[in-house]
């Protein structure tokens, strides 16, 4: 990877049913995470995260796992179409 590229992860959140508000404001205290959507459907939010290597994103879905309200992840890793 050149220098100034980033490793972006999408990660699908499941959350405990009535603790969507508790979940957001956990996950928004998680630097690294450039985006939270909250969604309907099979999962309750998409985040997008925004770091500097794959080290890096595994931390932060890590963290969010940790999160109490969240039952579960699904990530997806980004990568660049040249």
């Amino acid at each position: 990877m050149c220098g100034d590229q980033m490793v972006i992860g999408v990660t699908m959140v499941n959350v405990l049913p009535g603790k969507e508000r508790a979940a957001y404001n956990e996950l928004n205290r998680i630097e690294g995470i450039k985006d939270i959507y909250h969604v309907f459907g099979e999962h309750d939010f998409v985040v997008i995260i925004e770091v500097e290597d794959l080290g890096h994103l595994n931390y932060i879905v890590d963290m969010i796992r940790e999160t109490d309200d969240v039952t579960a992840t699904q990530t997806i890793v980004g990568a660049e179409l040249k």
